[in-house]
């Protein structure tokens, strides 16, 4: 199979996720003992979607995220760039419209979405900042941006134990549970390479959102930052040199 680099090479990762497709639920279920189901319904929670809204799910791969989004006059969309990941996904789930997508070019119009949202997908791209930028373009005024990722464990106790966890236990549980070792290889050291919760908070501000918060799930192993799209905003204003620095992503109340 292909390993990616952190590079992210976008042809190296998507066929990366194509080697994986079939057993990619399920062996993210047995590595997170369970958890992602339970990180799933808090990002619900953070979208809230209701009637008449329409719901990008990027990364989606094959789409037991953007299930979470359905209900009675919700269109849920679901992009990925695996072309595999999609495959699948349309066959899991016919009620979902999967769409060829790559984060740093969408392919959706400005100001079409009432939420934005990306869970463990975000850390996969080559170009963070641009693929922000792209979110805020296609989510509608008011609107909002969710996103799940791994992060930075704050517990000085516990961070070092987590590391030990992703540089060696997670390479080898993978080995028996999946025929893709090598793509679990990837994932740890992108893990590690990854911005600290405000830092990607940071970085979502800076891409135009107001509001932004973040909330550490399972000791700061994930967080879910999310932020709103300015009202008056129809799009992201002429960059500038900021005469000051902008407000740091704050930690929200649980």
């Amino acid at each position: 199979m292909s390993k990616a680099d952190l590079a992210k090479k976008p042809a190296e990762v998507a066929a990366m996720f194509d080697d994986v497709a079939p057993t990619y639920d399920l062996t993210n279920t047995l590595l997170s003992f369970g958890q992602d189901r339970r990180w799933r319904k808090i990002v619900r929670d953070a979208v809230f979607p209701e009637a008449g809204q329409k719901i990008l799910d990027l990364a989606a791969g094959t789409g037991a995220s953007s299930v979470a989004f359905t209900g009675p006059d919700i269109k849920v969309v679901a992009g990925d760039f695996s072309e595999g990941m999609l495959a699948v996904g349309r066959k899991r789930h016919p009620e979902i419209e999967f769409v060829f997508a790559d984060a740093t070019q969408l392919p959706f119009a400005d100001n079409e979405f009432d939420a934005v949202t990306i869970s463990f997908g975000l850390r996969n791209v080559v170009n963070v900042d641009k693929a922000l930028a792209e979110m805020f373009r296609v989510t509608k005024p008011g609107g909002r941006i969710v996103i799940c990722e791994f992060s930075t464990v704050v517990n000085p106790v516990l961070k070092p134990l987590y590391e030990f966890y992703l540089k060696r236990v997670l390479p080898s549980l993978s080995a028996v549970a999946t025929k893709a070792p090598d793509a679990y290889g990837y994932l740890s050291e992108s893990i590690l390479a990854w911005p600290n919760q405000r830092e990607l908070g940071l970085m979502v501000s800076n891409a135009g959102y107001e509001s932004v918060a973040y909330r550490n799930l399972t000791f700061g192993t994930v967080a879910i930052h999310r932020g709103l799209k300015p009202k008056a905003a129809a799009k992201k204003p002429a960059a500038k040199k900021p005469a000051a620095k902008k407000p740091v992503a704050k930690k929200a109340a649980k």
